[in-house]
C-alpha cells in the first residue's frame, strides 16, 4: 500500500496510526487499546518533560511569528495527506517532516511541541476523532520530544565533524520511525498484528520517505538564509508542489473512481446476463428476482468508498416488495429484524428527490439517531435509486473503514454517479424483462402465447418426456363478441384462462389466438389425456357470471402425443400443435367434442398440399400479384415509398391471406420464386416512377431461405443493373429470428447486401427475445417496430414505453425508425413527437393493387419540390 503512494513523489510521511471503527474492534482488545493509549501518553508526557528540562528555552519576541507560522505549517502538512488503510488500522502520509526540520533549526522545544500539538489535536477534533485523543496526544508529544533529543545529542557528539544541520536532520528521521514503531505495537494490539518482513518493509520505505521530506525543508531554509527574498522563492516552490500534488491526487482518485464505475458497469452487465437468459428463462420468469446477483455491485461499491458496510435495498419483485443485500460487516439483528417491507418506513430513507443524504450520529435528528444505532453505524450515506418513473431502491454505505476522517465531497460524487448507473441499469433491465415477457406470453391473460408454448414444449421434449398437447377451443367466444363486444369477449378469455389455470397447477398453459389454449401435458397416456381433456372441457363449460348476466358457455377439446405409433418416430412440438388443431377441427363434428388425432385426419392437408402444388402454376398465370402499402416520412408527411405486399387470387378457393400459403411456400422451397417474382415487380414499378421524376423505394419481404443461397446477392445485383435502378431505391425486409436461425450463414450474404447499397431493415422489431442482443451484429439501416405495439400504444403505457425505447435505440445506433400498424391520428402524433422517421399503415392506407395504388398516388397526394429541387409528394391533410 505505501509503495503505491509513493508514486505520488517526495511529498510523504508516516503519521499516527488511526484506531479502527468501533464495530470492528472486540471489546477486550478496545480495552487493550485504551490502556496502551494512556502508556503512550505517559510516555510522550514523561519524554517532553525530560527534553524540555534538558533544553533551555530562550524566549525572543520573534517567536510570537514563527510559532503561528509554524502551527499554520503543521496544520497545513495535516491537510496534505494520503490515506492508506492496512487491515484495520489507518495510516496517514504527510509532510510533516518539512515543520519539523524547520522547526529544529529556528526555535526552541517548546514551541515546536505546542504547534504540533495545536496543529494535530485541532484537527483531529475537526475531523470528529477527539475519542482518540489520548493516543494521538502522546504520539504527538514523542514525535517532536525524541527529535529534538536525538537533534541536540548528535550536535555534542559531532560538534566539530559534522555541519549544524546534520543533527536536525537524524532527528528529524527519527520522527517517522517512532510514529511508524508506535503504530505497530497499536496493530498488535488491535489483533491484527504485521508479520516482521513486512513490518521491515514498511520502515524502510517510511525512513526514505522521510529522509525526501527531510531533504526539501532542509534545501528550502538553506535557500531561504543564505540567499537574497530566497523565502519568496521557495514559497514559490511550495505553491507549485502543493498546486502538483493537489492537481495529481485529483487525476488519481478520478482514475480509480472511474475503474470502480466500469466495475460496476460491468457487473451489472454480467447479471443481466444471467436475467432470462435464454427463451425458458423468459418464459418462467427465470432468475430475475434473485438479489444476490448484486453482489458484485455492493461488495465493489464497499471497497472503493472503503466503508464497514453497504446495503442495498432493491424492489426486484414485480409485487414491490423490498430485497435486502449487505456487503461487508452483518446487519445486527435488531435491524434485520426491524428491515423495512417499504423504503418509506424507515427515516433513513424517507430521500426526496435523488441527491445523496449523510448522516452523522452527533448531529442527526433522534429518529435518524436511533435508525443508525439499529445498524450498528456512526456514519452513513444514503441515496434513493430513482427509475424513470418510481423508486427502484436506495443504497446506504456505513462508516468507514479506520477512517476517522469520515466521508468526503468526493465519496458523495462518486456514490451519486454510483446510483444513477445502477438506477439507470435496473429500468434498462426492467424494459429488457418486459420486452423478454411479452415475446412469451399473452397480453390479455398473461398466459404463454404460441411462442413461449413452443419453446417450453420443445425443452420437455428435447429433455425425452412424453408430452401430450392438448387444445381447447371457446365455441361460443365469437357469439359473445359480436352480441355484447369485444370487451365482453376478452372478460370470457380471461375467466376460462383462470379456470383452466386453476385447475392445472403448474402445467404449461398457453392462449394461442383468440378463442384457442393449449396445454402440455406430460408423461400421460392418451387415455388419461381424454379423461382430463373431458373434465377441462367441463370445467370451462360451466356458466360464465359476468357482473349481471350469465353466459352460457362450450368447447372442443383435441389432442396428439409425441408418444411413438405403429413404428412412426417422436414427434416435434409444431406437428403436435399442427395434429392437435387438426383433431379439434374433428372434435367440433363429434358428439363428445373430444377427439384424439389419428393419422387418418391428415387429410385436412390435402388443400395445403394443393396450395404448393398450384403455386407456380399461380405465379405464371397472374393469379398472384402485388400490392403496395405506402410509407409516409415523419412529420413532413411525404411518400418515401412503399412495402410490397403479395396476394393470391385462387380460382377454387377465392383470395387467400398470405399468413395460409406464405408459410407453405417458404416451407417447400418456392419462396426463392417468389421473391424473385416480387422484386422483379417493384423494380418495374421502381422504375415507372424514376421515369417520371420520382424516387421512391419499394420494400420486399425476404425469407430465411432466401439467406441460405449464396447467389441471391449477384441476382438483386443483376436485376438492379438491368433495370438502372440505385440499389438505395431497394429495400430488404427480414425477421431478427429468421436471421439468427443460421447466422453464421446468413449474416455474410446481408453484408454483401449491404455493401452493394440496397437498404435492410429489421422487420417486426421488439417481439424476438434476442432482437436487442443481435442488432449490433447486422449489418441494417432500419427497424421496423411491430405493429402490436403500435396499436397498443393508446391504451398501454408499456406499450408506449417499449415504441419510445425502441426509437431511442434505433437512433442511438444511427438507424432510421419505421412504424407500422399506425391506424389513428393519436398513433401519429405521438410517433412524431417521439422522433419516429417513418409511419405505415391503415391510417394513411391499406395495401393497394397496382392500379389503384396510382390512382391514391393522384387522389391524395400533391407534387412539389424537396430539398434537393427533386420531385416529392406529399400527402394530403
Amino acid at each position: 500500500m505505501i509503495e503505491r503512494h509513493r508514486s505520488l513523489g517526495p511529498q510523504s510521511g508516516l503519521e499516527s496510526a488511526r484506531p479502527p471503527v468501533r464495530a470492528e474492534v472486540d471489546p477486550v482488545r478496545r480495552r487493550m487499546f485504551t490502556g496502551f493509549s494512556f502508556v503512550v501518553l505517559a510516555a510522550g508526557i514523561l519524554a517532553s518533560a525530560a527534553t524540555s528540562a534538558w533544553l533551555p528555552f530562550h524566549y525572543r519576541p520573534d517567536l510570537l511569528f514563527i510559532g503561528p507560522l509554524l502551527a499554520m505549517g503543521f496544520l497545513l502538512a495535516e491537510q496534505l495527506t494520503i490515506d492508506v488503510d492496512v487491515k484495520r488500522v489507518g495510516w496517514t502520509i504527510s509532510f510533516t517532516e518539512i515543520p519539523l526540520i524547520l522547526g529544529l533549526l529556528t526555535v526552541p522545544f517548546e514551541v515546536v511541541l505546542a504547534a504540533n500539538l495545536l496543529a494535530g489535536l485541532g484537527a483531529q477534533v475537526g475531523r470528529r476523532a477527539a475519542t482518540h485523543v489520548v493516543y494521538n496526544a502522546g504520539v504527538l508529544c514523542l514525535e517532536i520530544a525524541v527529535p529534538f533529543a536525538v537533534a541536540n545529542a548528535v550536535n555534542l557528539a559531532l560538534v566539530d565533524v559534522a555541519p549544524a544541520w546534520f543533527g536536525p536532520v537524524v532527528g528529524t528521521l527519527t520522527s517517522p520511525l517512532i510514529s511508524c514503531a508506535f503504530a505497530l505495537a497499536a496493530l498488535h494490539v488491535l489483533g491484527g498484528a504485521m508479520r516482521v518482513s513486512a513490518g521491515v518493509r514498511l520502515a524502510v520505505n517510511t525512513l526514505a520517505v522521510g529522509l525526501l521530506n527531510t531533504s526539501v525543508g532542509l534545501v528550502g531554509y538553506e535557500v531561504s538564509i543564505s540567499t537574497p527574498w530566497g523565502w519568496l522563492l521557495v514559497a514559490l516552490v511550495a505553491v507549485a508542489v502543493i498546486g502538483l500534488y493537489r492537481a495529481y491526487s485529483g487525476l488519481l482518485r478520478e482514475q480509480r473512481d472511474l475503474e470502480a464505475l466500469s466495475d460496476v458497469s460491468l457487473s451489472v452487465a454480467r447479471s443481466g446476463q444471467t436475467a432470462a437468459h435464454g427463451p425458458s428463462d423468459a418464459v418462467t420468469g427465470g432468475p430475475e428476482v434473485s438479489v444476490s446477483e448484486w453482489e458484485p455491485v455492493a461488495e465493489r461499491i464497499r471497497e472503493q468508498l472503503n466503508a464497514t458496510r453497504v446495503v442495498l435495498r432493491l424492489r426486484l419483485d414485480p409485487s414491490g416488495e423490498v430485497s435486502t443485500l449487505v456487503a461487508g460487516e452483518p446487519l445486527p439483528e435488531m435491524a434485520q429484524q426491524a428491515a423495512p417491507s417499504a423504503l418509506r418506513d424507515d427515516p433513513l430513507l424517507q430521500l426526496p428527490g435523488s441527491h445523496v443524504r449523510s448522516f452523522r450520529t452527533l448531529e442527526a435528528p433522534e429518529e435518524v439517531r436511533r435508525a443508525l444505532r439499529q445498524r450498528g453505524a456512526y456514519e452513513a450515506l444514503v441515496v434513493p435509486l430513482r427509475g424513470a418513473s418510481q423508486l427502484l431502491g436506495a443504497v446506504e454505505v456505513h462508516d468507514r473503514v479506520s477512517r476517522w476522517r469520515g466521508f468526503g465531497r468526493a465519496d458523495v460524487r462518486l456514490l451519486h454517479t454510483l446510483a444513477s448507473h445502477l438506477a439507470t441499469a435496473m429500468d434498462n433491465r426492467r424494459l429488457l424483462a418486459r420486452l423478454r415477457h411479452d415475446a412469451y406470453h399473452d397480453p390479455l391473460t398473461g398466459l404463454l402465447n404460441r411462442t413461449g408454448f413452443r419453446e417450453m414444449a420443445a425443452e420437455e421434449l428435447r429433455n425425452g418426456r412424453t408430452a401430450v398437447v392438448l387444445r381447447m377451443d371457446l365455441d361460443v367466444l365469437t357469439t359473445v363478441s359480436e352480441a355484447l363486444g369485444y370487451t365482453w369477449g376478452d372478460r370470457m378469455i380471461v375467466a376460462a384462462g383462470r379456470r383452466m389455470r386453476d385447475e392445472l397447477g403448474e402445467a404449461p398453459l398457453a392462449r394461442l389466438e383468440a378463442n384457442s389454449f393449449a396445454v402440455l401435458l406430460l408423461d400421460h397416456s392418451e387415455a388419461q389425456a381424454h379423461e382430463f381433456a373431458q373434465h377441462l372441457r367441463e370445467v370451462i363449460g360451466k356458466p360464465y357470471p359476468l357482473d349481471r348476466i350469465v353466459v352460457e358457455a362450450a368447447g372442443v377439446a383435441g389432442y396428439a402425443s409425441s408418444a411413438p405409433a405403429d413404428g412412426e418416430c417422436e414427434t416435434d412440438i409444431d406437428t403436435l400443435l399442427q395434429r392437435s388443431d387438426v383433431a379439434v377441427r374433428a372434435a367440433r363434428n363429434g358428439e363428445d367434442g373430444v377427439r384424439g388425432y389419428a393419422p387418418a385426419m391428415g387429410q385436412v392437408f390435402l388443400r395445403r398440399f394443393q396450395l404448393v402444388t398450384q403455386f407456380r402454376q399461380a405465379l405464371d398465370t397472374g393469379q398472384v400479384e402485388v400490392h403496395y402499402q405506402p410509407k409516409v416520412a415523419l412529420p413532413e408527411r411525404q411518400v418515401v415509398g412503399a412495402e410490397a405486399l403479395v396476394r393470391w387470387s385462387h380460382p377454387e378457393y377465392g383470395r387467400l391471406d398470405p399468413d395460409e400459403f406464405v408459410p407453405l411456400v417458404e416451407a417447400t422451397g418456392l419462396v426463392d420464386a417468389l421473391t424473385s417474382f416480387v422484386m422483379e415487380c417493384a423494380l418495374v414499378k421502381i422504375r415507372q416512377w424514376m421515369d417520371r421524376g420520382l424516387r421512391m423505394s419499394v420494400a420486399v419481404n425476404l425469407s430465411v431461405r432466401n439467406l441460405a443461397d449464396e447467389t441471391f446477392p449477384d441476382r438483386v445485383g443483376e436485376a438492379l443493373l438491368r433495370h438502372d435502378i440505385p440499389p438505395e431505391l431497394l429495400t430488404f425486409e427480414l425477421t431478427e429470428s429468421g436471421v439468427m436461425a443460421d447466422p453464421e450463414r446468413s449474416l455474410p450474404l446481408l453484408r454483401r447486401l449491404h455493401a452493394m447499397g440496397v437498404v435492410l431493415a429489421v422487420d417486426d422489431f421488439g417481439t424476438g427475445y434476442s432482437s436487442l442482443a443481435y442488432l449490433r451484429q447486422l449489418p441494417v439501416d432500419e427497424v421496423k417496430i411491430d405493429k402490436s405495439f403500435v396499436l397498443g400504444m393508446g391504451t398501454d403505457l408499456g406499450d408506449m414505453a417499449v415504441v419510445r425505447s425502441i426509437v431511442e435505440l434505433g437512433h442511438s445506433l444511427d438507424l432510421a425508425v419505421v412504424a407500422e400498424g399506425v391506424e389513428d391520428d393519436a398513433a401519429r402524433d405521438q410517433l412524431v413527437e417521439m422522433g419516429c422517421d417513418v409511419a405505415q399503415g391503415y391510417l394513411i392506407s391499406r395495401p393497394l393493387s397496382e392500379e389503384r395504388f396510382e390512382a391514391w398516388l393522384q387522389a391524395r397526394t400533391k407534387r412539389g419540390r424537396g430539398a434537393r429541387s427533386e420531385t416529392v409528394l406529399t400527402l394530403l391533410h
